[in-house]
């Protein structure tokens, strides 16, 4: 029985032997650190031996570099995105611009020489290459104007950019240890780092930060291999930040643009202003864009002009887009050429009628048909008006979501003032509803003094309201649900101050404030249709200068002369002075 027994716990204590060796081993593979690596080209993602990786900011871009030569270009698209908007790549005449706050800096695609207003001057390697959907710019050259640091490494070819200077967490390495892939240390390793090695620490965790090396490797470390971290401001001592000037007034602007159809309706202006009160700039409408060449069509007035200044008020000759439907105005402003010959056609115009200042009403503006053209051309007149002592102006819509790209902030950079469109918020074709709304106009004030100064901002205002006609698409016998304009055909015709005040008496209806929109509102029904008016009035006016009073903005622009009611200026120089 002895003996039958002892092969038995032979192998029941073999068993046990090789379980217990097995969970050693296991317990030893758990907490012994892999010593896989990462393939850094892989993690890098570059595929060539042409191609650079690129991280800006302690973040991997999905854009590559090119080394060309043995130099570094990137794509346009990068270096408007990434690093500076204010670079403009003429993709229809293959020139890349960039406008300084005195100079226009041109540079052809393939030439080793850029042009800064009359002087060239030789970079000593292409500048730029044109590509199939974009273009190569030399960081180099980007350097030159843009608020950035570089540095290059091999192995493989990575671009390490600096272009925010914010305050980081910073700290060196204790002991030599790994950056690896993710946390844990059965992740593979990216790096070897050792003592005294700079990191920057880009996320904390519990026992493992997320990190990021001088020479561009993102992963993470283990927290005990670290020094404590520390705040550290970075700095660019090689960069010399722009300095921007304007022309601007000492007192309130009291803007009225006066919509002038003919030649002859200029003789006018003196009956036009002797019924206003503190206006110190008129805008006449005289000058549109008439070709896709670039050139202007004009019904200004020298008369007008030495009129007005004998009164002592300023001319700012309105400029816009829209007078001539036959013009493809994103043409023009989407080639170098075209737009060069309407910005020194607009100086020419200035000069002839000695105006003092330029209004630019260009509108329906998109992003799909012009992309930063507009902008563009906004810094490039900003030059040629400045260095002439002529003031500009432009014409913007509230801030709303269809309008981001515009980059009002670089705008008013370049241009003296910002008029704020506030008006049209309910327009010919939409639903019924106030022109201008109070709360609306607020925060369309509000948005726009996030990119703008306040000392740069005309709030525009209208003059003219909108009586909404509302008819029943159904053969009713009356009107009845008066909110739900689904069932209506909506009409509207706009109608001036007294005009309007007109209607409501005609149809024996009384106005009412409203509190939603800050105006008085009136409505009324004849023959089975729905008439709705919110009223502009000196009511809404002053509510508007109070706006521009609150905010201390630089003024007020009022569309259009000759649809106010007389009692209005007095309620203008209370906030205008």
């Amino acid at each position: 029985m002895k003996k039958k027994l002892l092969p038995a716990l032979i192998v029941t204590g073999l068993i046990i032997l090789v379980v217990i060796i097995m969970g050693i081993t296991a317990l030893i593979n758990k907490y012994t650190p892999t010593k896989k690596t990462e393939d850094l080209k892989e993690y890098f993602n570059i595929s060539s031996d042409d191609e650079a990786a690129l991280i800006v900011d302690n973040e991997l871009s999905d854009y590559k570099a090119k080394i060309i030569d043995k130099k570094i270009y990137v794509d346009y698209k990068f270096v408007h995105d990434s690093l500076n908007s204010r670079f403009y790549w003429d993709a229809n005449e293959n020139v890349l611009l960039y406008t300084t706050a005195s100079d226009i800096i041109s540079a052809a695609s393939d030439s080793n020489s850029y042009s800064v207003t009359k002087q060239t001057n030789d970079f000593g390697y292409p500048i730029v290459k044109a590509t199939s959907d974009s273009a190569l710019i030399a960081l180099d050259y980007v350097k030159q104007y843009s608020n950035i640091t570089f540095k290059s490494y091999d192995d493989p070819a990575r671009i390490v950019i600096t272009s925010k200077w914010d305050e980081i967490d910073s700290a060196t390495v204790s002991k030599s240890t790994q950056v690896r892939v993710k946390g844990g240390i059965k992740s593979p390793i990216l790096k070897e780092v050792k003592k005294d090695d700079k990191i920057t620490i880009l996320d904390s965790g519990d026992k493992w930060d997320k990190v990021a090396t001088e020479d561009g490797v993102i992963g993470y470390i283990k927290r005990k291999a670290l020094s404590e971290s520390k705040k550290t401001k970075l700095t660019n001592p090689d960069y010399e930040e722009e300095t921007f000037t304007h022309i601007k007034k000492d007192k309130d602007i009291c803007l009225a643009w006066n919509q002038v159809t003919s030649q002859s309706a200029n003789s006018k202006v003196p009956q036009v202003i002797s019924s206003t009160k503190g206006i110190n700039v008129m805008s006449p409408t005289w000058f549109y864009l008439n070709d896709n060449n670039g050139n202007l069509a004009d019904i200004a007035s020298k008369d007008y002009v030495s009129y007005c200044h004998s009164q002592g008020i300023e001319v700012w000759g309105l400029f816009s887009n829209f007078e001539n439907t036959d013009v493809d105005a994103a043409y023009v402003l989407t080639h170098t050429s075209t737009r060069t010959t309407l910005i020194n056609q607009i100086m020419s115009a200035a000069f002839n009628y000695e105006l003092d200042g330029v209004n630019i009403d260009f509108e329906n503006i998109t992003e799909a048909a012009y992309g930063d053209s507009y902008i563009e051309f906004i810094r490039e007149l900003a030059i040629k008006c400045h260095n002439n002592g002529i003031s500009l102006s432009v014409d913007v819509t509230v801030p709303a979501s269809f309008n981001k790209f515009f980059n009002r902030s670089d705008m008013a950079n370049f241009a003296d003032y910002i008029v704020i469109m506030g008006y049209d918020e309910h327009y010919k074709g939409s639903d019924a509803g106030s022109v201008s709304s109070i709360p609306w106009v607020t925060e369309g004030v509000e948005s726009t003094l996030k990119e703008v100064p306040a000392d740069q901002i005309i709030l525009g205002m209208p003059f003219y309201t909108r009586i909404w006609e509302l008819t029943p698409k159904e053969d009713d016998d009356a009107v009845t649900d008066t909110e739900d304009q689904s069932k209506y055909t909506v009409a509207s015709q706009v109608y001036s101050m007294d005009a309007a005040a007109a209607q409501l008496a005609t149809n024996n209806a009384t106005a009412a404030l409203d509190e939603e929109s800050g105006q008085n509102y009136a409505e009324w029904s004849v023959s089975n249709k729905l008439y709705k008016v919110w009223l502009e009035d000196n009511t809404s006016l002053e509510k508007r200068l109070k706006l521009v009073d609150d905010n201390k903005l630089a003024g007020a622009a009022f569309w259009k002369l000759g649809f106010e009611n007389s009692s209005v200026w007095d309620t203008v120089i209370k906030y205008l002075d």
